[in-house]
């Protein structure tokens, strides 16, 4: 993984808004619907160069495909592996539910995705991993014409997939887990070998909190994300650290989050996980006070931050100055070689749905860029 050697390097999440083309036919696939096949892949495929290019022109750094083949950062592993089928019924965050009008109303307004969400109904296995490889080859050429630093790929956490794939075939969360584990393997291995980055998408480690563990105590809820860093690090034993970005969020969703678990609390537990870099929140107004939390704590000395220093729900463009002071921030804590500039989540984790308009984000990541620059002239 490149460091920021000479200047702070920029990246994101990982997902970017897709075109009305691309949701119309995302979905289409997802129901089911008879669609051309050579047509739906020259258009994802062009979706990804254009994607790219505005990653470049933007200035960011560190660049993805914006996971524009997918229904979800979480869900499109149906497609990929054996064991899943139907639908099942929705857990709705704890900060929600305590506030019904206001969820009815983001629910009215689009504010809210609507996809399947299928159960795991028999044993879990690799079933088809050629999705992965015209995601691949979609990404390599999208780069040939493009520059960048360095490229990544999402992928889904064996604790991410259970968060949102409810459990009714194993024994227990344990089994469920680990039989994850050891089916994502191929496609974690497969990012890599191909020559990317993979980012590990686990906001089971702080949104599963409020969402699927709210009636455990918060300790039980601990030794639950323990079980699910020890699930993650069985299915990346052999990747190097330096390869895996590990991205940990709250949920990308616009409401109170006065339910979220605090950063202090997970930290010690995230650390423990086997990526080289952690991504996280870091300008929300939940969590933007936590960087102190990472300044009175120990991180290991092989650990690089990601923190989001650009909100994903809100259509505020951050003022480059404000960009550079949070990586400032995190500069001084860690050193400034070990920070890359980031997102707090993604910009359409969801094919349809996105707080931000596309064209803003955009703005907003050029906004990013610039921050850095500001903040490298500080820092070098």
């Amino acid at each position: 993984m490149r460091l920021s050697e000479d200047r702070i390097l920029t990246t994101h999440v990982g997902s970017l808004p897709r075109s009305a083309k691309v949701f119309k036919l995302v979905f289409a696939k997802e129901d089911g619907e008879n669609i051309n096949v050579k047509e739906y892949n020259n258009i994802i495929a062009d979706a990804v160069k254009e994607v790219v290019k505005k990653q470049y022109d933007a200035g960011i750094d560190v660049v993805s495909d914006g996971e524009q083949s997918k229904i979800s950062y979480a869900t499109y592993i149906k497609d990929r592996l054996t064991g899943f089928e139907g639908d099942s019924p929705r857990n709705i965050p704890q900060d929600l539910e305590e506030f019904p009008e206001f969820s009815a109303r983001a629910s009215r307004s689009g504010g809210v995705p609507s996809y399947k969400r299928p159960q795991c109904k028999g044993s879990v296995s690799v079933k088809d991993m050629s999705p992965l490889r015209v995601d691949i080859e979609n990404f390599q050429n999208a780069l040939e014409t493009n520059k960048y630093t360095e490229a990544f790929l999402n992928s889904a956490s064996p604790g991410v997939i259970a968060l949102f794939q409810p459990n009714n075939f194993y024994p227990d969360h344990k089994r469920y887990l680990y039989a994850l584990s050891d089916a994502m393997k191929e496609e974690y291995e497969g990012i890599v070998n191909a020559g990317f980055l993979v980012q590990i998408d686990s906001p089971d480690l702080a949104l599963g909190r409020h969402v699927l563990f709210k009636d455990k105590s918060e300790k039980e809820f601990l030794s639950v994300i323990e079980l699910h860093i020890e699930a993650l690090n069985h299915a990346l034993k052999n990747i190097p650290s330096e390869k895996i970005r590990l991205h940990v969020c709250w949920g990308n969703y616009q409401g109170p989050h006065h339910c979220d678990i605090e950063m202090k609390k997970i930290l010690p537990t995230v650390l423990k996980a086997k990526p080289q870099a952690l991504s996280f929140e870091g300008s929300n107004p939940r969590h933007s006070h936590e960087w102190r939390i990472f300044r009175d704590t120990k991180i290991p000395e092989n650990k690089i931050l990601i923190p989001g220093v650009l909100d994903s729900t809100t259509n505020f463009v951050e003022h480059p100055e404000l960009v550079s002071e949070r990586i400032c921030r995190y500069a001084n804590i860690v050193g400034k070689n070990r920070v890359i500039a980031g997102t707090d989540c993604g910009f359409s984790t969801f094919a349809g749905f996105g707080n931000v308009d596309a064209a803003i984000t955009y703005l907003k990541l050029s906004s990013l860029a610039e921050g850095a620059r500001i903040a490298s002239k500080k820092l070098w």
